[in-house]
């Protein structure tokens, strides 16, 4: 099957045209605009239900929210890979992983994405030969610590700097532990190498670079609607009423914050406004949730399934989740 997958990108990437081994994106569009307009005519009062509208409301503002971080981080992809010489990369990162991590981190603060923009690029990354560890901790760090996400905080917290401190600190020191953490225990085959497009015979870049927005523009944006499915269903389903009853309790403040972060899957230019307007739960828990958001939510796993393969998605992402809670509440005992 994986090999199948390969040979199909490698025939995409040199311009052939490729086999059809089943239905495509475009063939589950089809249907599923079939689906819509039969229904319409079929039981038009369906379509108009208020759970339907505010689930594709959700729906819609998710993808939209995050299809151009998602854009810009498939043209640093297909930039990374067919423009830029991979000895740059061993040139820029300290050769011992354990070193690299906090390098590539750090390095996280330059990129102005989200968590779509991140996956395409370490995926990239990974493929032209940088320590996975390292790439995972840019994955990390580069939509909670970039200076969009800063500024978009302290705008949604007008005078408190200190929270600002904290997620950075937080964000930070989750991404370097995570690519530590992935050093230390992780095994051959738990991460799918992406494949990275071959330089184009011709020597025409422009062309491969083409190719290259086009195939990983296609593949993750269909699990970019997989996610936002997912986390419209979930959105839509989650009472209001019950978060106002939870969040007096320490405990279950900072474990639905957590979920929620997950399931909202909302996009880390934005969380901090949801944050702020949950006042009813305290700054740590709160805090919790906007260092989980960034880090693991049903949008980035379905990436990160998508480029990584699902097996690492399945490990990475509950570890990543438990090490996120944890680091949130130590920093936010600290300074806030």
């Amino acid at each position: 099957m994986r090999a199948a997958g390969e040979a199909e990108i490698s025939e995409l990437l040199a311009g052939r045209p490729t086999r059809r081994r089943g239905p495509g994106s475009g063939d589950l569009l089809g249907v599923g605009v079939l689906v819509a307009v039969v229904g319409h005519f079929a039981a038009p009062g369906l379509l108009s239900s208020p759970a339907l509208l505010a689930w594709s409301t959700v729906f819609v503002a998710v993808c939209l929210q995050a299809l151009p971080f998602l854009a810009l981080g498939v043209l640093l992809s297909a930039a990374i890979s067919t423009l830029v010489p991979a000895s740059f990369f061993t040139w820029v990162l300290p050769r011992h992983p354990a070193l690299a991590v906090p390098v590539a981190g750090a390095a996280g603060v330059v990129l102005p994405g989200c968590e779509c923009a991140s996956v395409p690029v370490a995926g990239s990354l990974v493929g032209r030969g940088v320590p996975q560890a390292a790439a995972l901790a840019f994955l990390l760090a580069a939509p909670a610590i970039n200076p969009v996400v800063l500024v978009a905080t302290a705008v949604a917290f007008p005078g408190q700097p200190e929270l600002v401190g904290a997620r950075f600190a937080a964000s930070l020191l989750v991404a370097v532990l995570m690519g530590w953490l992935w050093t230390a225990f992780a095994r051959p085959g738990w991460l799918r190498v992406p494949r990275v497009p071959a330089p184009d015979p011709s020597g025409n870049r422009g062309d491969a670079f083409r190719r290259a927005v086009q195939h990983d523009l296609v593949h993750a944006g269909g699990f970019l609607v997989v996610g936002g499915l997912t986390a419209a269903t979930l959105n839509t389903l989650v009472p209001r009423t019950w978060l106002e009853t939870v969040a007096g309790s320490a405990v279950l403040s900072v474990l639905v914050l957590a979920a929620l972060a997950v399931v909202l899957a909302i996009c880390s230019e934005a969380d901090a406004f949801v944050a702020a307007s949950l006042t009813s739960f305290s700054l740590t828990s709160r805090l919790v949730f906007l260092v989980v958001g960034p880090a693991v939510d049903v949008k980035l796993i379905a990436l990160q399934a998508g480029t990584f393969g699902r097996g690492f998605a399945l490990r990475f992402a509950p570890a990543t989740l438990l090490v996120a809670v944890a680091v949130a509440l130590g920093v936010g005992e600290v300074l806030l």
